[in-house]
């Protein structure tokens, strides 16, 4: 075997890269479980316990903090972990709207209009639609005369033709999303949500969050949906908010000293749970556990003399002659994150408040100071009687991002002209003094994004803001300086919400349906390939070993779809060792020697094992490009299995078998029961093509029956549109009796009904609001739900929702259907290139499609028989990509077996028609063991999820289990034969 040094090397560094990527979840493990112990099930303790290691170096080699190290672990996904993910969808047309000035044109408006029905009928490009439609009702219409004006004067003439105009609608609309992903990104992170996700997707006005463990649904969507304002205020310096800070130290003080006197007369053994006095839930803290060590004693003493000073540290530096001086500028306090709430609530109290002037304020800092967990605290200055920022957001025309003259980051701003006659003023009140120029506060959601010092007035409206800044602290700022400049609403289009109860059955349902698939893969091939087996047994756990590697290098989201790639990678993994396997079998059984047999096996599968592994990856690609969520999940953990595997299965097995023939073990492919498997099979596939296309015909049939029967497919709530709920009672209730009285309530609106796994437990959907604008329309429905519920005289909980809105949904199905065109597309091109006969790349594609028809079909006939939901979504659309990959994987195999036999034969391609019937059969009867044998891994890989991974996607491993008996039916009776009858009638004579 050539290249064995520089395997290995790979095999070694590759191993060191896993290692290195999976020892981050070692190490989080060990911390958290520490949290534990000390906390003993208190929670407020566990987290804080936490926060104070967020700074401390706990990876003991590299010197990571806990902080570092958390945010490179493996993430769980929503329905592993329970919170909530949404899609915002940006508001072009209200954008649009808003940079013509709000114009009243009927036309204008009318165009407006109309684009947005056709995005929500499926268009992707609103602006393009925007001009279209304009250009329809207005033939000689110039936008320009709406568009143009002094502030972009700069970008824009009048006399700027539409495509002029469309090209700059593009380019605001690009920079709209990009503001609202940055204000977006910073509310979530003041949410105080961990390892949140959120990305931009490309090619829409949409962005995806994702928050594990957040469940209080009202409060992210307020959060979210809410209108964001820029503001520019003065400050106050830091000596000047000194004083007010100690005095409120001083009141604080006293009144946590008079509670403590009042509680301990009251009752000295219990000063938690029963004081009172306004203070009480502040100090709680400071109070408790009288029993911690001495140096927890002392910090409660601390804090009771010095409340707010024992968690806020005041800004100092040492002076020149040695002593301690309040640092200048404009912060005015110091907060770790963990007490930011503490502060809040001490600023906030009725003992405290009078002590604030009306013309001060508290904001907190964006961001932790780099490095630390520390919040800087800003003191505000209010110079206006009606409590209004110096100036507010629109005053920005423009904000570009750059370098200086010395090369270092910094943001260029660009006032309108009457926000340069108030910067202008602003400016020169800030650095009046030379001796104490003060700063200037950016403040987005009342939090201070930057308080740069202003160093001169700035009388043309133009500024360079510079500081400690990287390239993304300026890109980010310039985002949040034209956020102001024009409103872009952003909305919610979908949720999904799963609650914590759920997320701990799927990880425990996950890991089950894993262990089990690979304890039975293990057994399987050690059993049929006896000494063989174990090697790739021990290839197989290097993989998984791989995969895991892999996904936490890339930082990958683990869901419950992507453990089922996982284990599913587990079953096509052994493919490429059952191959080998066969034909090292068949070499074996020519008289060759086990050496001699071994690399003849290796040598003649590669071109199968190449080809088989492509096709599924190119699958894999398509799936991910198309999908979204868990799809791709799934897509993601699939591509890096199969690359995995071929490593795995194909290179380190060749290197273990190298080693034990130099070692001169004895190696053995088989036993005394497997031995004789599938030997002189003589099945004719080709001859009986006729019955196989007849009774594909009548399940064909038999489908469309049903779907008339049934009203059409049943389509789940993400193809649409509508709400979901997956809810579990106490006791079985009759699906009809729930959907009768939910009806009701929901005003006459379908409430379709179906079990989820069990009768406890009933997936509620309905289309009840779902086109409504109101923002209390999620509310409404779920108030209407409840009390629908309550009627019922069952407990329940509800344990995941979902909201899918007509325009998404529309989205997901064109998504769908282009992801099976395309699919079809790229794979009749693969097999022409391959194997240069378009009957074969036709054959294939159409027994992709026979596949399709018959998943549908069995879908359509057991529904409602089974009990659990068979709904076409998202997911069924990656189990019949998956179906598709399977089905060209088993014809590729084949197609590979009758190139290689023309090719022994000196041949280019079998002309005449009993020849090549002759042919077909071979390659079908020579690559049946392998055929049957992958399918039965896959098909107990698939059992093992179906049974135990719980019933969130017990549908969608369904469609790959019917899928995967369909996919081998169709590859050993469809596809291959099928070329006969695509031949022409002087090959068929």
């Amino acid at each position: 075997m050539q290249g064995k040094g520089f395997i290995k090397f790979m095999a070694i560094l590759l191993g060191i890269v896993c290692l290195y990527s999976l020892s981050f979840n070692l190490v989080t493990y060990n911390v958290e479980k520490k949290a534990k112990e000390y906390a003993k099930g208190d929670e407020a303790k566990e987290k804080a316990y936490l926060d104070s290691m967020a700074t401390v170096p706990v990876y003991p080699v590299f010197g990571l903090t806990y902080q570092q190290v958390k945010s490179k672990e493996i993430n769980l996904g929503l329905d592993l972990k329970g919170g909530m993910n949404v899609t915002m969808e940006i508001s072009l047309a209200e954008l649009t709207k808003s940079l013509a000035g709000n114009t009243s044109d009927e036309n204008f408006n009318k165009a407006l209009q109309n684009a947005q029905v056709q995005m929500n009928a499926g268009g992707k490009d609103f602006i393009s639609l925007f001009v279209n439609e304009y250009e329809k009702l207005v033939p000689n219409g110039k936008l320009a005369d709406f568009f143009v004006n002094p502030d972009n004067s700069n970008q824009l003439s009048p006399s700027a033709s539409n495509s002029e105009i469309k090209s700059y609608l593009n380019k605001e609309a690009t920079s709209a999303i990009d503001r609202s992903f940055i204000i977006l990104r910073s509310r979530i992170d003041g949410f105080g949500v961990v390892s949140p996700n959120m990305q931009k997707q490309e090619g829409s006005n949409r962005i995806f969050i994702e928050m594990p463990g957040v469940q209080d649904k009202e409060r992210v969507r307020k959060l979210l949906q809410g209108s964001a304002e820029l503001q520019f205020w003065q400050v106050y310096q830091n000596e000047e908010v000194y004083g007010i800070l100690e005095n409120i130290n001083k009141t604080l003080a006293v009144s946590v000293k008079n509670h403590v006197k009042d509680t301990t007369a009251a009752k000295a053994a219990d000063t938690t749970k029963n004081a009172g006095g306004k203070l009480a839930g502040l100090t709680k803290g400071a109070t408790e556990n009288k029993q911690d060590t001495s140096a927890n004693a002392k910090a409660a003493e601390a804090a009771k003399s010095n409340p707010l000073f024992s968690v806020l540290s005041i800004p100092t530096y040492t002076a020149e002659n040695g002593q301690q001086g309040l640092r200048p500028g404009p912060v005015v306090g110091w907060v770790q994150q963990k007490d930011t709430a503490r502060v809040n609530a001490y600023l906030h109290s009725a003992e405290v408040k009078p002590l604030i002037p009306g013309t001060l304020k508290f904001m907190w800092g964006l961001k932790p100071m780099q490095g630390t967990k520390v919040f800087e605290l800003y003191a505000i200055k209010v110079t206006s009687l009606d409590g209004r920022p110096d100036l507010g957001g629109d005053a920005i025309s423009n904000a570009r991002y750059g370098y200086d003259q010395n090369n270092r980051p910094e943001v260029n701003m660009y006032m309108t002209s009457d926000g340069a006659a108030k910067w202008k003023k602003i400016t020169a009140e800030a650095s009046a003094d030379p001796n104490n120029k003060k700063a200037i506060a950016i403040v987005l959601d009342n939090t201070v994004y930057s308080a740069p010092t202003v160093q001169n007035e700035i009388p043309n409206g133009v500024s360079s803001i510079t500081g400690s800044f990287t390239v993304e602290d300026t890109k980010d700022l310039s985002n949040v300086l034209k956020a102001g400049k024009l409103p872009a609403p952003a909305k919610i289009v979908s949720d999904f919400v799963v609650g914590p109860s759920l997320g701990k059955q799927a990880i425990d349902s996950g890991l089950m349906s894993f262990v089990i698939a690979f304890i039975v893969i293990l057994i399987f091939m050690a059993f049929y390939y006896n000494k063989a087996g174990w090697v790739a047994n021990i290839a197989l756990l290097i993989n998984v070993f791989f995969i895991m590697g892999v996904l936490a290098a890339f930082g990958a989201v683990l869901t419950l779809p992507g453990i089922a790639g996982i284990v599913l990678t587990i079953g096509l993994s052994v493919d490429a060792n059952i191959l080998i396997f066969e034909r090292v079998r068949e070499e074996l059984a020519h008289g060759k020697n086990t050496a001699v047999a071994i690399r003849e096996g290796f040598k003649h599968a590669m071109s199968s094992i190449i080809d088989s592994n492509v096709t599924l990856f190119i699958l894999g690609i398509i799936l991910f490009i198309f999908g979204t969520g868990p799809v791709q999940g799934f897509a993601t953990t699939l591509c890096v299995g199969i690359l995995t595997s071929l490593f795995a299965a194909v290179l380190i097995s060749r290197l273990i078998f190298e080693s034990m023939i130099e070692k001169k073990s004895n190696i053995t492919f088989d036993n005394n029961v497997t031995r004789n498997a599938f030997k002189n099979l003589a099945f004719n596939f080709v001859g009986h093509r006729k019955l196989y296309y007849t009774i594909s015909a009548l399940i064909i049939a038999l489908g469309v029956v049903f779907y008339v029967k049934n009203g059409g497919l049943h389509l789940g709530v993400d193809f649409k549109g509508g709400r979901t709920y997956i809810v579990k009672f106490d006791k079985a209730l009759s699906t009809e009796d729930v959907s009768k009285k939910l009806t009701e309530k929901f005003e006459g609106e379908e409430a379709l009904v179906k079990t989820a796994g069990t009768d406890h437990s009933l997936k509620i959907t309905t289309p009840y609001h779902i086109s409504d604008q109101d923002p209390n329309a999620d509310k409404i429905v779920e108030t209407a739900l409840r009390k629908g519920l309550d009627e019922l005289g069952a407990k329940y909980e509800i344990g995941s929702s979902q909201k899918v809105t007509p325009t998404i949904a529309s989205d997901i199905i064109y998504g769908a259907y282009g992801a099976i065109l395309f699919s079809c597309i790229v794979m009749f091109i693969y097999i022409l290139i391959r194997f240069r006969k378009w009957q074969y790349g036709l054959g294939a594609v159409i027994a992709l499609f026979h596949d399709v028809l018959l998943v549908l079909s069995f879908y359509t006939i057991l529904d409602g028989v089974l009990p659990f939901p068979l709904e076409i979504g998202q997911d069924f659309i990656a189990a019949i990509l998956t179906v598709m990959g399977y089905t060209m994987t088993e014809t590729v195999i084949v197609f590979d077996r009758i190139r290689e036999r023309l090719s022994q034969h000196g041949k280019e391609d079998a002309a005449h028609g009993e020849e090549r019937i002759q042919l077909i059969n071979f390659a079908l009867n020579s690559t049946l063991s392998r055929t049957i044998l992958t399918s039965l891994t896959v098909f107990f890989v698939l059992i093992a999820i179906f049974i135990f991974g719980g019933d969130s996607i017990r549908g969608f491993i369904f469609a790959l289990l019917i899928g995967r008996i369909i996919g081998t039916y169709s590859s050993l009776c469809i596809s291959t034969p099928i070329v006969i009858d695509l031949s022409s009638d002087k090959d068929k004579k």
